[in-house]
């Protein structure tokens, strides 16, 4: 019996013992979990700024979708707080569309922030803003604790995710106390004697220990003293929770306002189809395209300047290049935009275009380069070719986007085949789209952002090399000698080398002359630099007298009275001696004919005839050298004063 009662004892001491351990363990496990809660990582919109969250540093979750433009981003690398959270960690590389898991660390207010296309996304450019942030792939840091719920500027968040736990952000209750969180409009409700007796946290002292995290403080305002029994007063915690002063609130509730991104200095004019034919919810879907291309464009002073043109049976301005000078008011603006209806006469439009919508008066900055980008739903019911030619010889870059053109059946319908190439500025397909369908015009919006933008490949911009009708007027005396009218020919073919050479370029003509005077070539017999290279070489020398004065005649009548009316003209007159007859009447007809005038002499010319025949004033336009082998040294120097002179007047 002794026995028995000693092995049950025996065993319960065992139970007891198994359960001993088996508590420790559970308590072990219990402080574990304590010490060591689960961290979840807050998820936001799209749309939520980093001005609006004032953790300093903290890991979010993007959703799907942020590179779409209208989650507006400011900067480049480090971003104005006034940017998506999202679409900077798109724009940055961090992320892509599909969402996922960033860093976001708080660092000081920029003096400019610098906009760029990267990854999908077209950030904009500000000149100054209060606070930045930089993202990062969503490593923790060692020693680094981050919110699983984020504190916000405001109790009520209309970016916050639905669901999500939101915070007004409040300084820590004294211990023993409970604090219930206090909001902006709470206390504005309550009457001004109340305030002092309302149930509100108290402020904290500053003094923290070492192991203590420093806690975020407000941009723009510096960190108060209180002692420990004073009374609460809600000025300071205002200031404390964040909240920006009244003074304040219309500087940062705003969105603001860019003034264009300088890398992209373009006078843009959008030509929108408003025929009758492209139907309601067509004519919508491109307005919205114009809105988002307005987006991602960064318009302002600085920048892009941009206008709409809309045509039907006639086209009319909607706006022009100075009505609207950011984003915002542009896209405004073309939300209010109205179906004109009729037939869709492009060549017409583009014809009001270059007459009338890149002026002075109407917002033309000159020193920008033109762009005109014609939409059209189809095909034009009139030509575009004459029209286009004029706009190109104008200085403007045509572009082309055709959306849902005409099948196989329908080619017969249309009025000028191949209409497109006959329009653009160049047919290497840089400045044409065809779209197949409606729906898919959203895709066209990033390539044409970048090639309007892309001003060193706008070929059609006009410039002092492809403006110009020259004419070379050469004599070809007795005097000149065969050796030295090949070395002549020679600093023609030199200066002809410095221009752009096209039908619409830069066109060259020449005249030789004795006592009688001979059309080389006009200005309309080759249009390659080649081809002109190889018809001045082919130039025969005519031996002779010397009759300037008939030759500058003869060249006004027979060269420039050919010349295109939107075209510089420019007469190198080159001459070894002084002219048989008087050159003051056919140099002052020249003159007053807008024909500027370069006199080049050589070894025995007259000096003083030089300056009479030279545009004034005489020392930039006449030259003289003492020996044909010195007249390829020349040639620098008379492409500058051309080039010169031609940017010192307005552009178009």
């Amino acid at each position: 019996m002794g026995i028995v009662v000693l092995t049950m004892k025996a065993s319960v001491i065992e139970m007891f013992l198994v359960l001993l351990v088996t508590g420790i363990h559970s308590n072990k496990e219990m402080t574990k979990k304590i010490k060591r809660p689960k961290f979840t990582v807050p998820q936001i919109n799209c749309d939520v700024k980093a001005g609006k969250i004032i953790n300093p540093e903290f890991i979010v979750k993007c959703p799907a979708g942020c590179q779409d433009p209208k989650y507006h981003v400011y900067g480049t690398g480090i971003y104005a707080s006034y940017s998506s959270v999202c679409g900077a960690a798109v724009h940055s590389g961090v992320l892509d569309n599909s969402g996922g898991k960033i860093l976001v660390q708080k660092v000081a207010g920029q003096s400019g922030y610098k906009g760029s296309f990267s990854n999908g996304v077209q950030s904009l450019s500000l000149p100054r803003w209060r606070e930045s942030f930089i993202v990062s792939e969503s490593k923790p840091q060692k020693g680094v604790t981050y919110p699983s719920t984020l504190t916000y500027s405001s109790s009520k968040n209309p970016d916050a995710k639905a669901g999500e736990t939101t915070k007004a952000y409040q300084r820590p209750s004294a211990p023993g106390t409970t604090a219930q969180p206090v909001t902006l409009m709470q206390i504005l409700a309550m009457p001004a004697a109340e305030v002092t007796h309302a149930t509100l946290p108290k402020p904290f002292p500053f003094a923290t220990s070492a192991t203590s995290s420093p806690r975020p403080q407000p941009v723009g305002h510096g960190s108060w003293e209180m002692g420990e029994m004073d009374l609460w007063k809600p000025g300071p915690v205002l200031l404390d929770a964040g909240f920006i002063p009244k003074e304040e609130l219309s500087t940062q509730s705003s969105e603001p306002v860019s003034q264009g991104d300088p890398n992209c200095k373009v006078d843009l004019s959008f030509l929108i189809d408003g025929s009758s034919g492209i139907g309601k919810r067509r004519f919508q879907i491109q307005k919205q395209f114009l809105a988002d291309i307005a987006q991602a464009l960064d318009i302002g002073p600085a920048g892009p300047l941009m206008g709409v043109v809309q045509y039907g049976d006639n086209p009319a301005t909607q706006f022009n290049l100075k009505t609207h000078m950011n984003s915002r008011d542009l896209k405004t603006a073309i939300e209010k935009i109205t179906q004109r209806g009729g037939l869709s006469n492009v060549g017409r439009a583009i014809s009001f275009v270059t007459k009338t919508f890149f002026s002075k008066a109407n917002g033309n900055r000159g020193g920008a380069p033109n762009v005109a980008v014609v939409m059209v739903d189809g095909w034009p019911t009139d030509k575009v070719e004459e029209a286009s030619r004029l706009a190109r010889e104008s200085g403007i870059n045509i572009f082309f986007i055709t959306v849902e053109a005409a099948a196989e059946n329908e080619k017969q319908y249309v009025t000028e085949p191949n209409f497109a190439n006959k329009a653009v500025c160049r047919t290497n397909g840089f400045y044409s789209f065809n779209v197949q369908s409606w729906l898919g015009l959203s895709k066209t919006m990033q390539p044409l952002v970048k090639r309007v933008c892309d001003t060193d490949r706008l070929a059609c911009s006009k410039t002092c090399l492809n403006s110009a009708d020259i004419g070379f007027v050469i004599d070809g005396s007795s005097s000149v000698g065969t050796g030295n009218f090949r070395m002549v020919l020679q600093f023609v073919a030199n200066i002809s080398k410095a221009f752009e050479i096209s039908d619409t370029d830069t066109r060259i003509g020449a005249v030789q002359y004795t006592y009688e005077q001979r059309l080389e070539f006009g200005f309309d017999k080759y249009s390659t630099k080649p081809d002109i290279l190889n018809a001045i070489k082919r130039v025969g020398y005519w031996s002779g007298g010397t009759s300037t004065g008939a030759a500058i005649h003869y060249a006004l009548e027979q060269l420039f009275k050919k010349s295109k009316p939107n075209k510089r003209k420019l007469m190198i007159l080159i001459t070894d001696g002084r002219s048989y007859d008087d050159v003051r009447i056919p140099a002052m007809a020249a003159h007053q004919k807008g024909v500027i005038t370069y006199a080049i002499g050589v070894a025995w010319a007259a000096q003083d005839e030089l300056e009479i025949i030279a545009t004034h004033p005489a020392r930039e336009h006449s030259f003289f050298v003492d020996e044909f082998d010195n007249l390829h040294k020349s040639v620098p120097r008379i492409i500058q004063n051309i080039c010169t002179e031609f940017n010192a007047q307005p552009r178009n």
